[in-house]
């Protein structure tokens, strides 16, 4: 038996009573009370009695904190409004709402320079309450239940700077924010124009999505147009994505109901800087350098720093060694970013690089021409694993010519 209403087993329908006996309390707190909205925690829970109880437990809690009851009457800032891509667009076959990620067309630092995680991630929970919200308004215009929606997750310009730890945490919190606080809502997640970058964005985001969730993620091919087409109806999907709908006014991108993001200008910036904790820190002496190794098993992978200095200026480049084992002198490695100096005790910089072959990389923090002055260096530094699954995807799909990126 699935676990619906109308499709219970007679033991889940002694759970789903037992569940409801032992919540009382929690019942005026809650936004629903009926037994769709209560099988969705047990669901959830494989029918778990303790177990759903204390995520409910939990969910009322957050949204206490949250002030969900006011959460849609809550406005953004006017840099989140409208720099923060995505939006509610269409439906589905069977009714369900349609909502769009335009992850690839954020500019995270941008926005994270302009405004609080915490709004960030306030944003996304009011925009995901909105579309629940649709799913009621759907659910009242069909005459039958709409509890799920689909997500559609369009990477194009995903590149290295959206693989900023900053900026990833930002995903990371927010679906574990679904996962814990709306379980069983999602239908299917579209990834669309996904770049040979995404099997290591996706890495860094997959462990905060349920197992189920991850079952429903659907990696469109280079011919995403068409196959779209088997979940929407051309009617509910924007002429940028190969549909037929408009705004009112004909733009095809449907303005007034998707926001397409965009760069950040810096008028909005309210610091330079995101403080970050760093896990190392180190003297660079006086004429010398430091090196800090970093071993590359395999190609794909994706090397991640960030690093700020105390008091002056730092040399900083990435080189790749020509012989394994041993400690070799610049001149004798393969030059991968080239050093330059940053004035890092002003600004902390990070960054990121494809690597493109397996061997030890070698982040070199320079202070070689400070002949008086050591130098205070902290940094983090990280190596990016692709997700195999999703990357065998992207290369099967490539190999049929259907690459996502198209």
């Amino acid at each position: 038996m699935s676990g619906r209403v109308g499709d219970l087993s007679s033991q889940q329908q002694e759970t789903l009573d037992r569940f409801r006996d032992k919540i009382q309390d929690l019942l005026p707190t809650l936004p629903k009370t009926d037994d769709y909205f209560l099988l969705r925690w047990l669901r959830a829970q494989k029918f778990d009695l303790k177990k759903s109880e204390d995520m409910l437990r939990k969910h009322v809690e957050f949204r206490k904190q949250q002030d969900m009851d006011n959460i849609l009457t809550w406005q953004p800032s006017e840099v989140i409004q409208r720099y923060d891509s995505g939006g509610l667009c269409g439906y589905d076959y069977e009714g369900c709402p349609v909502g769009y990620d335009l992850t690839g067309a954020l500019d995270p630092k941008g926005l994270l320079l302009s405004a609080s995680k915490q709004d960030l991630i306030r944003k996304r929970i009011k925009t995901y309450e909105l579309i629940l919200k649709e799913c009621e308004l759907q659910s009242q215009k069909l005459g039958r239940k709409i509890e799920t929606i689909v997500m559609i997750f369009d990477l194009e310009g995903l590149s290295l700077r959206h693989l900023w730890k900053p900026a990833v945490e930002i995903y990371q919190q927010f679906f574990a924010i679904v996962e814990a606080n709306f379980p069983e809502t999602v239908k299917n997640l579209l990834v669309i124009r996904a770049p040979r970058l995404f099997p290591v964005a996706f890495n860094l985001v997959k462990s905060f999505l349920g197992e189920e969730t991850q079952k429903k993620i659907v990696i469109l091919g280079g011919n995403w147009k068409q196959e779209i087409l088997k979940f929407i109806s051309p009617d509910q999907i924007p002429v940028e994505y190969g549909g037929t709908m408009t705004d009112p006014d004909g733009n095809p991108k449907c303005l007034t109901k998707i926001n397409y993001g965009g760069e950040v200008p810096k008028s909005y910036y309210l610091h330079n800087q995101v403080k970050v904790q760093y896990e190392h820190t180190a003297t660079v002496g006086r004429g010398s350098s430091l090196q800090v190794d970093n071993e590359i098993l395999f190609p794909g992978c994706v090397l991640r720093w960030q690093f700020a200095s105390d008091g002056a200026d730092i040399g900083f480049g990435v080189f790749l060694k020509t012989k394994k084992g041993e400690r070799q002198r610049v001149g004798e490695m393969t030059e991968v970013l080239s050093s330059q100096r940053y004035n890092a005790h002003m600004v902390p910089e990070d960054g990121s690089l494809t690597c493109v072959e397996a061997g030890v990389y070698v982040l070199r923090f320079d202070n070689t021409y400070s002949l008086i002055h050591s130098k205070k260096v902290s940094y983090t530094v990280e190596v990016l694993l692709p997700d195999k699954a999703s990357e065998e995807k992207i290369q099967d799909l490539e190999a049929t010519g259907t690459s996502p990126a198209q």
